[in-house]
């Protein structure tokens, strides 16, 4: 399952609402059979890297978006969370 466009807004941040988007997708995606759970975020987003690896994700990669991004050494993160059996 790919997670895609989780945002909260400036002010409702800080109040856990991303964490708790974040399980509840976890819990959607293991109560449905699925494997894992992949998404991307950019690297300047680093508080969405840091919400998200304290959900067991884990970095599988990185790429740039374009050749102006690896001109400017802009990068896409990927994540993955296996959900394994339950």
């Amino acid at each position: 399952l790919e997670l895609r466009r989780m945002s909260v807004s400036r002010e409702q941040r800080g109040r856990g609402l991303a964490r708790a988007l974040c399980r509840e997708v976890l819990s959607f995606a293991r109560a449905r059979g699925f494997g894992a759970v992949v998404l991307s975020t950019s690297m300047v987003q680093v508080a969405a890297q840091r919400l998200y690896e304290g959900q067991g994700f884990r970095r599988v990669g990185a790429s740039s978006p374009s050749l102006l991004g690896t001109l400017l050494h802009f990068q896409i993160f990927h994540y993955r969370c296996d959900l394994g059996a339950h």
